[in-house]
């Protein structure tokens, strides 16, 4: 009898599971890539920038709505923006992978398309030089990224100054607009998440539900604000509210921001995350960099880490996953 044309990972050993995974990740560029005991990996100036994330089945993506190749982009896209954050270049991600014993094969390989892709398209020249496998009731997927300084100073959410000019490069509110639509329209009488049916979101729905399951962070743009004299940066993961009262609390400082700034929708600027814009400071005096714009300035702290046109928001104004993923119906 043939093996089947889309085996399970139950049926199949971890040998030829990651055989699948490496053929799909294409030739290593580390100088001891997947194969061996652990990775080696050049590092220019001798420091590492390291960071990790992990998405859960339940909280963080509903397979009903995210293919396979969207969680592999969006895995890698998360990752890569905190490395970008730091004004850093990735330049490897490491992935642990814990999965049913009846997920397809199929799914696994398209998950490692998703990873490659996502890496080809933000950050090129990254690529995954390793991982673990697992059997979990859980499907969860957990990447650590690396990346380098490449001789810069690393810029932290810290070293926003009074004076300094506040700036976002990406987008704000798009990707929690994706998610309202995705639990406002696609689940079912139960409250389960079904999958979105082609030709049922308008062309502007369908790119707010892109943004939410594909992400597209501007990578490129963090070592950009670094070498441009940027005093503090951050990725906005959580939302804009939430992200700017974290990086005024680490600076000692009050954020003031401008809702005209903000785009047509303030309110979800605000409040969205899950875009992974990159917040930044620069200094008053400075051109800033192609890619970034103006939304408010940095101002000697008040008692309020956050001012919105000179008012303190109400509310914490972003995504907490402790106190909101129930609310999504999890």
């Amino acid at each position: 009898m043939s093996a089947p044309a889309d085996p399970t990972v139950g049926s199949l050993s971890e040998g030829e599971i990651l055989r699948r995974i490496l053929e799909a990740f294409g030739e290593s560029t580390a100088l001891v890539g997947p194969g061996d005991d652990a990775a080696v990996i050049a590092m220019p100036d001798g420091r590492v920038v390291a960071t990790t994330d992990t998405l859960v089945h339940g909280p963080d993506f509903r397979l009903a709505w995210s293919g396979a190749f969207d969680l592999g982009w969006k895995s890698a896209a998360v990752n890569l923006a905190d490395v970008a954050a730091m004004g850093a270049r990735p330049i490897a991600l490491l992935v642990a992978l814990a999965m049913p014993d009846d997920t397809r094969l199929s799914f696994v390989t398209g998950l490692a398309e998703g990873l490659r892709a996502a890496c080809d398209a933000l950050a090129p020249g990254c690529r995954v030089e390793g991982g673990d496998l697992t059997v979990s009731d859980t499907l969860t997927i957990a990447i650590t990224a690396l990346g380098s300084l490449d001789g810069r100073a690393p810029v932290l959410r810290s070293g926003a100054r009074p004076g300094d000019v506040v700036a976002i490069a990406g987008d704000l509110g798009c990707a929690a607009r994706g998610l309202e639509i995705l639990f406002g329209r696609f689940r079912d009488a139960a409250n389960d998440p079904i999958p979105v049916a082609p030709g049922t979101l308008d062309p502007a729905d369908s790119a707010f539900v892109r943004a939410q399951l594909r992400p597209h962070p501007p990578i490129a743009l963090g070592p950009r604000a670094a070498d441009a004299g940027a005093t503090a940066l951050m990725d906005v993961s959580d939302g804009l509210a939430l992200d700017a009262q974290r990086m005024a609390g680490a600076s000692g400082v009050t954020i003031e921001l401008d809702s005209a700034a903000l785009g047509s929708d303030p309110a979800a600027a605000l409040s969205g995350g899950e875009d992974h814009a990159l917040l930044a400071t620069f200094p008053a005096t400075m051109a800033l960099p192609e890619g970034f714009r103006p939304i408010g300035r940095v101002a000697v702290s008040s008692g309020a880490p956050l001012l919105v046109d000179g008012v303190e928001p109400t509310g914490r104004g972003g995504w907490d996953p402790y106190r909101d993923w129930d609310a999504h119906g999890g």
